[in-house]
């Protein structure tokens, strides 16, 4: 046996009484530090992206001297006006919402 404690639970014996709902698949959740750091990791990248989304199109060293932009004059057309400018950051904005709102409504399903 080593020395390390175990990170999941045995698995149940193959041979047991067989349960009165046999038709319906058992259920086993991640244990809860596993779902926390899956929390933590989808918030940290939600908020990350949200900002980069946010802040990319008002930063003119990026969005007003990129080479894939201005090589496309019609996408230079469109990307440079305010309005869609603004709605870019508008989704940046809504990804930071959507991490904060995982991270209050989150909950540990214990199995």
């Amino acid at each position: 046996m080593s020395g390390q404690p175990q990170l999941f639970p045995n698995p149940e014996p193959a041979l047991q009484e067989k349960p009165a709902n046999e038709g319906e698949p058992t259920k086993r959740s991640a244990p809860v530090w596993l779902q926390r750091l899956s929390l933590f990791v989808l918030v940290l990248f939600c908020v990350y992206l949200g900002v980069l989304v946010m802040v990319l199109p008002w930063w003119t060293r990026i969005w007003d001297r990129n080479e894939f932009i201005l090589a496309r004059p019609w996408l230079a057309m469109v990307l440079h006006n305010g309005a869609v400018r603004g709605m870019i950051s508008g989704l940046g904005l809504l990804d930071i919402w959507i991490g904060i709102s995982e991270a209050v409504h989150y909950r540990d399903y214990r199995g």
